[in-house]
């Protein structure tokens, strides 16, 4: 199949500094290694958000989220050895039509809504930032190397497939989306 760990611990990046995947050594603090973070950051939350909608028996969010774990592991490979290329305009498409199908059930936006409503829907809501967090590492990443391939279109489209999801969630639910309150003018 791939390379396999055989070791888990290396010590190399024991004084602040970890490799890349084309040899080169970077601190730890490197834009590229934030980048890698915030996609495995996201890319855990996802996980937890998956586990509670298979248990929830929302097997439908399950099928098409699921695979989007699998595409941020392949963007934080992209990250890691910047030569190698995995994703494909094909995903940002799927990922499209995916929001398209579910914004026709759903309809328009009428008001701004919140986090919250169930422990799901607030689940994929902390994905979905976590999502626009990681595109903001990436782009500050591009603004000094700039990347290539589709990895900054597919993160942004991925919030808005979260964004989506969440209030999918709730209909799923049977939970009504909590609505912004503005606060009352002085």
């Amino acid at each position: 199949m791939g390379f396999r760990l055989s070791k888990i611990y290396t010590r190399t990046g024991d004084k602040g500094e970890t490799g890349l995947g084309d040899g080169r050594r970077v601190p730890k603090d490197h834009p590229r290694i934030e980048a890698i973070g915030e996609v495995d950051t996201l890319n855990s939350q996802l996980g937890v958000l998956l586990a509670g909608l298979a248990a929830a028996g929302l097997n439908e969010l399950v099928a098409v989220l699921a695979p989007c774990q699998h595409r941020l592991f392949d963007l934080g490979g992209e990250l890691a050895m910047p030569s190698y290329q995995a994703l494909n305009a094909a995903e940002v498409t799927r990922l499209e039509t995916v929001i398209d199908c579910w914004n026709e059930e759903l309809g328009p936006l009428e008001n701004f809504i919140l986090p919250g409503g169930s422990a799901l829907v607030a689940q994929a809501h902390v994905c979905r930032s976590l999502a626009r967090s990681a595109e903001r590492r990436c782009q500050h990443l591009n603004a000094l190397e700039p990347l290539a391939g589709v990895g900054l279109a597919y993160i942004n489209r991925l919030s808005d497939l979260l964004f989506v999801a969440a209030r999918l969630i709730g209909r799923r639910q049977g939970v009504a989306e909590v609505l912004w309150e503005a606060a009352a003018r002085p």
